[in-house]
């Protein structure tokens, strides 16, 4: 048996290594283990939208993943006829980082796998399976099978992130709630694209409805929906292709096809995230149809939350009750993408032939109403991340339009020197008290300025950018930051709380006003189950 461990991750996709990013961090001693030889290295997901890429700006690779992006990525539903039903083009940066982007895949997980490279905290296994686990109130100890046989790990914790078919999750028998949908769909992924369109357009054909997507590096991705009569193993050869793409590009035969396989698409999620010393993340929790490209970047929210729970708990700075927020905070958000994620499913093949009717009829009225069109345009539909319930505090949850529960926005910012820069790069992955104004450390008690420090908080004044060479200083470990464009102040304007107390995941955990701000923050604490010191 191997020294205990802090964390063992079962899974080296995406939401692993994220996760094993956020821990290893923190300096926790981590293990991943991944059944394959290798990552992956086909595409798989093509979309990766703002939050992700604002958790990968905390985890530092935000900057190497970009090239491998296409941004403002946008997406068309057409109707058969070939009208616009809905094109989503959000061209808003709210969380500094634009809302919809195409991506390469693996080129991604290569980026989240290389920086793990700068923690010796961290191990990856390859080529090793987990063969069997148990649990007790302190611990997990599971048997891992590698080419040179077997090894028994104890861990503190133990995160699932091995897929739609988790092994962990059929062992616990934690239940997958949902449905499998009766449509298969093939998918071909094709070299130095023969279209050269840019975007994504879903075509609504009633005789085979299909997508067309443009994606980084000059792939481009086909899906058809297989129709009545026809099985995956139909479409095993490269050449059984070719009459589905005929209607797309001349001469299909001389497209470049770099893989290609039939998908099942799922609307399933786990009845619960956390079984005591084990949690679901990623797929091994939730699947989701792909129409609104939320797998991938669900599982990085769950990564994202997680991540700094488990932190907090492992450093001896929080209680284990702060884990059971991550189901809290989580499911209820996964199941929201999923039911949309259904819904654009059934705009693009409708279960029932009226439906598609009603729709191609919406689709033209949608040109006299703007209002609606710009609903669509603008992604307004999709669900906010606001939590109701969580590591919060819960009564500010329902106060007004006090923004607890809700991410906090990142514009860029002008440092005391004049340098422009993203707000999260000055805070970096830690709590923070931000301020507009005034000096969050001002009316806070030493007690409760202490006790925020102990955790590595970090305390932010925002004035306006013409006022920061000339403010009047603040307390010691307060920088003040100048908001450049005017979307903090506006921020601000419309919260009746001039304070924000943030999580590492930038989540508002409380809000409060200049007078307030010390009993507000003992309210925070302990709604992060924070452990007080000596």
């Amino acid at each position: 048996m191997t020294s205990p461990i802090d964390v063992l991750i079962i899974g080296a996709g995406p939401v692993g290594l994220a996760t094993a990013n956020f821990l290893g961090g923190k300096g926790h001693s981590v293990r991943i283990v991944e059944r394959m030889d290798a990552l992956i290295d086909y595409p798989r997901a093509i979309g990766l939208d703002d939050e992700s890429l604002r958790a990968f700006q905390a985890l530092g690779v935000a900057d190497d993943v970009v090239p491998y992006t296409t941004p403002f990525h946008t997406m068309r539903i057409l109707t058969p006829a070939g009208r616009t039903f809905a094109a989503f083009e959000p061209m808003t940066t709210e969380l500094g980082w634009p809302r919809r982007n195409a991506f390469n895949q693996p080129e991604t997980d290569k980026q989240l796998f290389n920086a793990l490279q700068q923690y010796p905290s961290v191990t990856v296994s390859f080529s090793t399976e987990l063969a069997q686990f148990e649990q007790d109130q302190d611990s997990v100890t599971a048997t891992l099978r590698g080419k040179d046989g077997d090894e028994t790990v104890t861990a503190r914790f133990m995160v699932a992130c091995d897929g739609g078919n988790s092994f962990v999750r059929r062992q616990l028998n934690i239940g997958f709630e949902g449905e499998t949908a009766p449509n298969q769909w093939v998918v071909v992924d094709i070299a130095n694209d023969p279209i050269g369109s840019p975007h994504v357009y879903l075509r609504a054909d009633p005789e085979r409805p299909y997508v067309s997507a443009a994606l980084p590096l000059g792939i481009r991705r086909f899906e058809f929906m297989l129709m009545a009569g026809e099985k995956a193993e139909d479409f095993d050869s490269v050449e059984s292709l070719y009459p589905l793409m005929a209607k797309l590009v001349p001469n299909p035969e001389r497209v470049e096809v770099m893989r290609h396989r039939v998908y099942t698409h799922n609307a399933r999620i786990a009845s619960q995230f956390r079984q005591g010393n084990i949690f679901l993340a990623g797929d091994a929790a939730h699947l989701m149809p792909v129409w609104q490209g939320q797998g991938y970047n669900s599982g990085i929210r769950d990564a994202a939350n997680l991540g700094w729970k488990l932190s907090c708990v492992l450093a001896g700075q929080a209680e284990p009750a702060l884990l059971d927020s991550y189901h809290l905070e989580r499911r209820d958000h996964a199941k929201a993408m999923i039911d949309l994620s259904v819904l654009t499913g059934h705009v693009l093949a409708p279960p029932k032939v009226w439906h598609g009717k009603v729709r191609d009829v919406l689709a033209r009225l949608m040109d006299f109403v703007p209002p609606v069109k710009r609903y669509f345009l603008e992604m307004r539909f999709k669900p906010a991340p606001q939590f109701k319930q969580g590591a919060l505090v819960q009564r500010q949850l329902s106060a007004g339009n006090l923004p607890v529960g809700k991410m906090f926005i990142q514009p860029t910012v002008t440092t005391v020197q004049g340098s422009p820069t993203k707000l999260d790069d000055v805070i970096g992955n830690h709590f923070a008290i931000v301020a507009w104004a005034t000096d969050p450390l001002a009316n806070l008690s030493d007690e409760q300025s202490q006790r925020w420090r102990e955790l590595g908080a970090r305390f932010i004044r925002l004035l306006p950018a013409n006022q920061v060479q000339h403010a009047v200083p603040c307390k010691d470990g307060v920088v003040t930051l100048g908001d450049e464009g005017l979307t903090l102040r506006r921020w601000f304007a419309e919260s009746p709380a001039s304070i924000v107390f943030l999580r590492p995941d930038r989540y508002i955990a409380a809000a409060a006003s200049p007078l307030t701000v010390d009993d507000v923050s003992r309210e925070a604490l302990r709604a992060l189950q924070i452990i007080e010191g000596d």
